[in-house]
């Protein structure tokens, strides 16, 4: 039985997909993120409606990406703090459904790991961060599918985009750490 080439080419020693456009394959992929609560530990929560691209160009420094994330689908696993990060005092998410990202350029990269800014924005306010990205690696699913793997992080400032409640706590600090962490991994499938 004759197998077919993987849709692949050498860049710099990785294999990498041929030029295309790849869609986030949602069941395979989770947008997290990290928060401090009360100065003493941590709280995880992802966003389970999403979708997005990724566009691998030629040069893959010239590669793009998108995402759209609903507000409303974040999950904590506690449906009261859950309610919170909906309400005004967070996401808003009746007023602003969708948290969108773009990539603006890719500014470095060294192997299979890649430097890359864009433009997140959430509630109305855009700024650029800065995403640490690294590769995966390439395969053909069982069903004839190019996908390509990835992990992602990236630190953020919520205040900066007017998630600004807090909570003083009595001895000292406050209940919602400034910086928010934010962890995706997952998988793309070839489009075209």
């Amino acid at each position: 039985m004759a197998t077919s080439q993987l849709a692949t080419r050498d860049w710099e020693g990785i294999a990498l997909p041929t030029p295309g456009t790849f869609d986030l394959d949602v069941v395979h992929t989770t947008i997290g993120f990290v928060a401090r609560h009360m100065m003493v530990s941590k709280v995880r929560g992802r966003f389970g409606e999403f979708s997005g691209s990724v566009t691998i160009a030629e040069d893959p420094l010239e590669s793009t990406a998108e995402a759209v994330i609903k507000t409303a689908s974040v999950d904590t696993g506690v449906a009261d703090r859950d309610a919170h990060l909906r309400s005004e005092d967070f996401f808003a998410a009746e007023k602003f459904p969708e948290m969108i990202f773009r990539t603006t350029r890719i500014t470095g990269h060294s192997g299979d790991r890649i430097t890359a800014l864009g433009e997140l924005t959430i509630r109305d306010v855009t700024k650029e961060i800065e995403l640490k990205v690294e590769y995966e690696g390439f395969q053909r699913s069982p069903w004839g599918q190019d996908v390509f793997g990835f992990a992602i992080s990236a630190e953020l400032d919520r205040e900066a985009f007017g998630l600004t409640w807090n909570q003083a706590l009595e001895a000292g600090g406050v209940m919602v750490g400034k910086k928010i962490k934010i962890e995706i991994e997952g998988e793309a499938i070839r489009r075209s």
